[in-house]
């Protein structure tokens, strides 16, 4: 492998049953990896939701873009004694969201939606061609989705409302600087980065990540994006770093 990597950050708890694939690869390549979540997820109270004035109930269709909206969002629903009605549809960002949805409710394919490529431009086609519905976007404080743009382009009527907030993780310096590799998986993992370690310089340090807004978040403060994941060629996360891996051997 390629010398520059020895050390490797992965911004994600640690797995609970002690498995990964990024054990397995370090297993594999001969480098250390360690696992620390950069922030902390909260549902936000009924009352500040309520304080922003949506009623879920006035939709006929919710958009996720990810697993910890769907957790949150059935999460604030089961607190604020909603129950999601029958003909309620659901729009999903790719099949592993909607395949998860299925923790939730009863999935059956007239009401859950996705594009099979996970890639956005599909995902807004799809969004674009159920014109009719009135979607309910969940999301994270103070982020803008790229989907709003999309339906305000052709006028589709939709709410969105924050549901959970990023709370940054505390860490060092001295922590941050012993690796050659980190790995974000959220603009919030960016976000907690420069809140801790304000003066943080990327220097020869490598930064990889997962997601078009993790991309733009680390590019938008300066930083050089070493290795990117989803793509066409690589799926995922794991299979990018083993790419570069044995690129740079």
């Amino acid at each position: 492998m390629s010398a520059k990597i020895k050390r490797i950050l992965v911004s994600q708890p640690a797995p609970v049953t002690g498995k990964s694939p990024y054990i397995t690869l370090s297993e594999q390549y001969g480098f250390e990896v360690d696992f620390k979540p950069f922030f902390s997820i909260q549902t936000l109270g009924t009352r500040e939701f309520r304080d922003q004035k949506v009623n879920i109930l006035d939709h006929t269709a919710i958009i996720f873009t990810s697993r910890t909206a769907i957790d949150h969002f059935f999460k604030l629903t089961q607190e604020l004694r909603l129950t999601m009605p029958e003909d309620m549809k659901y729009f999903c960002h790719s099949a592993a969201i909607a395949s998860y949805l299925q923790k939730y409710i009863v999935y059956r394919k007239r009401k859950v939606f996705y594009h099979e490529s996970g890639q956005a431009a599909q995902f807004h086609a799809l969004l674009l061609k159920h014109n009719k519905e009135t979607y309910f976007i969940p999301g994270i404080e103070g982020l803008k989705e790229d989907i709003v743009a999309v339906l305000d382009s052709k006028k589709i009527p939709y709410s969105t409302s924050a549901i959970y907030r990023s709370v940054p993780n505390g860490f060092t310096k001295e922590e941050i600087d012993g690796y050659d590799l980190l790995i974000f998986f959220s603009p919030n993992g960016v976000t907690s980065l420069k809140s801790n370690y304000p003066e943080y310089k990327q220097n020869k340090q490598l930064l990889a990540c997962f997601g078009e807004a993790t991309a733009s978040a680390l590019r938008e403060n300066g930083f050089e994006v070493n290795i990117e994941a989803p793509s066409p060629e690589f799926p995922s996360m794991t299979a990018a770093l083993e790419h570069y891996i044995k690129k740079h051997k």
